[in-house]
């Protein structure tokens, strides 16, 4: 049975849950599409402020569907399922709400392509992170090969594509890959204290965060900077912008009105 999405809505935080712990999470078509429309349910929804994605089971997700992939007929169907697959990581990762990947257990192949297309990560401290498919004698389709290097070390980017050998949640996060680790038991805890802090903040500022590192990926510094501070000044001449600055000179809490 594929897996399956459900979604639902807790304190501004939408919690995204791939409920097929019965097959480790396998990510078929069926599973993707629906992340797609739940990440875009959510991110049309004014008072969803943050996006949780977490794994049912033993494990966040083991990784694309083997079974569905094993019954296609050439390369044809196996280029459509790839491209759906890397069409629907580009709704999480364009989407205008802050995405945080809550991994347990192990974040395999597609499972971690998920992860890597989220903004933020938290991982257990036993959790396995990899891209096993140079196991199976071919690469990653759904964007590993292109977010991984921008996430770690090229070298280190280059052995995990190369090899297929997971590594460590610890490993991960003195990489840089996961933002924050937890015991095995408090993964979901953490990343709602995570999520909770983007929810009370300013929502034009995770957005315009989003925007400004997507678009200036492959400019130069200066080109980059000239887009900053554009962005910055925009952002400045805004009620939040206003607002957040008067509140600090008052010392007081701030009070934004973003949505």
């Amino acid at each position: 049975m594929a897996t399956a999405i459900s979604y639902r809505v807790h304190d501004a935080v939408g919690w995204v849950r791939l409920d097929g712990p019965d097959r480790l999470n396998a990510i078929g078509t069926t599973t993707y599409t629906e992340l797609a429309d739940a990440i875009g349910h959510l991110g049309r929804q004014r008072q969803v402020r943050a996006v949780v994605v977490h794994g049912a089971g033993r494990v966040f997700s083991a990784g694309a569907d083997i079974e569905e992939i094993r019954g296609f007929a050439g390369r044809g169907e196996f280029e459509a399922f790839i491209h759906g697959f890397t069409d629907a990581l580009d709704v999480v990762a364009a989407s205008r709400l802050p995405v945080i990947a809550a991994i347990h257990g192990a974040a395999l192949g597609g499972g971690l392509e998920l992860a890597l297309a989220c903004d933020l990560r938290v991982a257990a401290r036993d959790t396995k992170l990899g891209l096993p498919e140079a196991k199976l004698g071919v690469l990653p389709g759904a964007g590993g090969t292109q977010r991984l290097p921008r996430l770690v070390p090229p070298g280190v980017a280059a052995e995990m594509l190369m090899l297929g050998d997971p590594i460590s949640a610890e490993r991960a996060y003195s990489l840089g890959l996961i933002n924050r680790l937890s015991e095995p038991d408090t993964v979901l805890q953490v990343a709602a204290e995570l999520a909770g802090q983007l929810a009370a903040g300013s929502m034009q500022v995770p957005a315009a965060a989003k925007s400004l590192l997507r678009s200036t990926l492959r400019l130069s510094v200066d080109d980059g900077i000239t887009q900053e501070r554009a962005v910055v000044a925009d952002l400045f001449d805004t009620p939040d912008g206003r607002e957040g600055f008067s509140a600090f000179l008052d010392k007081r809490a701030p009070q934004f009105v973003s949505e």
